[in-house]
């Protein structure tokens, strides 16, 4: 069982650190001046979903539950 929570601790390890590089590739929330001149509805604004974006959010998705997962596995003391 100690080979398993090294497994465990290792992918856990793996995922803080993809977590965290996704969360800082991701662009701020605030529009800007941008959005006074209507240059929010582009293309890439109303198809955000298959933008780099969208990936990033869905990504940053996953990861925050493989990381809740993981830490509550590794938290109920089973190893």
């Amino acid at each position: 069982m100690g080979i398993l929570k090294t497994i465990l601790a290792v992918i856990f390890i793996l995922i803080c650190l993809a977590l965290t590089v996704v969360i800082l590739m991701q662009e701020g929330k605030s529009a800007g001046l941008g959005a006074i001149a209507g240059a929010a509805d582009t293309y890439w604004g109303k198809n955000k979903g298959r933008s780099m974006e969208g990936m990033l959010v869905k990504m940053t998705t996953v990861c925050v539950v493989l990381f809740i997962v993981l830490a509550a596995v590794l938290n109920m003391g089973i190893f």
